[in-house]
């Protein structure tokens, strides 16, 4: 199935176009177990360019920073001219601690540094990573008007912002996308934000669309994961939520082998059926999986496939939160009002 055709489509309404489906890249340097070897992960970014996927996503805190340099090799010459190239920024680890900034002076600096590693004149997409709860984000996102106004990033972008946080954005630029974790076994943001965002004309960048792999392997995905790999902590890989959430997978499997396709490209497929404003961005490093991802363009599903599969996927369907204690939300992402900004 890989030899599907990647269509493009409007990401938001301010005129970004990409390839329905991305490519997340923060595998290939950090999180998901050692960096993978760079002419590896090069040959990757060239592999994809050449099937038709074009929309690379990163941030300056993969790595911290190893990710952007990749890329940055990766695209380097005219294959820019074929890419929209998004990236993040607000996560700052400092001595081992993450802190959230979206002060005007780290948004700015922030912005630089991800140019110079990247190695380009402009970013296509400019995503702020995660929310300062301190920082009213008229403010933030005003700083990130100027740099569009300078020409150094063309469009703006949240990820992981709450409906209100989304609005308020919007009213002082208008945002491109928003970034959120949506999948058979993500669908809270189904609720508020993606009715907000189709309400503003904004896109929907979904990431993690294969529930971090499980929908690729299920639970032994767990007994594959190496040292120093994040997904470790999760509670949803935990033994006690694992045991009850095999069964979903189970259950896509059965459907999968009925589609004569596989889980992962049915998981991807129920994602892509949301709607032209979604494209999700799974992320690989290897080039059969990526060539599996892209075969998930052509499984077609009817209304009767989507209504069983979120009969199976609804709420209750999964035990454990997305992300442990320690990483903000969208659910706790509101700002102070404007009024209570003083700028230092």
């Amino acid at each position: 199935m890989a030899g599907a055709a990647v269509k493009r489509i409007k990401l938001g309404s301010q005129g970004l176009e990409v390839s329905a489906q991305g490519l997340g890249c923060m595998s290939m340097s950090a999180f998901y177990g050692p960096p993978k070897p760079e002419s590896d992960m090069i040959a990757l970014i060239h592999h994809a360019i050449n099937t038709g996927v074009t929309f690379f996503d990163t941030s300056d805190v993969y790595g911290p920073h190893t990710n952007e340099i990749l890329l940055g090799k990766a695209l380097k010459g005219d294959i820019r001219k074929k890419v929209e190239l998004a990236t993040k920024f607000s996560i700052n680890l400092k001595d081992g601690k993450m802190e959230i900034r979206g002060d005007p002076a780290y948004v700015r600096a922030a912005c630089e540094a991800s140019l110079k590693r990247l190695d380009v004149d402009c970013i296509d997409l400019y995503y702020q990573h995660r929310v300062d709860t301190s920082v009213p984000i008229e403010v933030t996102v005003g700083e990130l008007k100027k740099l569009v106004e300078e020409g150094k990033i063309k469009y703006i972008g949240l990820s992981e912002a709450s409906a209100s946080t989304i609005r308020r954005a919007h009213a002082v630029h208008p945002i491109t996308a928003v970034q959120l974790e949506w999948s058979l076994w993500s669908r809270d943001v189904e609720e508020e934000i993606v009715p907000t965002c189709r309400e503003l004309g904004i896109g929907i960048v979904a990431y993690s669309p294969l529930g971090r792999g499980f929908f690729s392997s299920g639970p032994k995905l767990v007994e594959t994961l190496s040292e120093g790999d994040f997904r470790k902590y999760l509670p949803r890989f935990q033994p006690e939520n694992l045991e009850h959430n095999k069964h979903l997978f189970e259950r896509v499997n059965e459907i999968a082998a009925r589609k004569q396709c596989t889980p992962s490209q049915l998981a991807l497929a129920w994602v892509h059926h949301q709607g032209d404003d979604v494209c999700p961005i799974p992320g690989t490093t290897k080039i059969e999986n990526f060539n599996q991802n892209i075969g998930a363009l052509s499984v077609k599903l009817t209304p009767e496939d989507m209504a069983e599969l979120e009969s199976i996927a609804s709420a209750s369907a999964v035990k454990g939160g997305r992300y442990g204690s320690d990483m903000g939300t969208y659910k706790d992402s509101d700002t102070p009002p404007l009024s209570s900004w003083k700028a230092v």
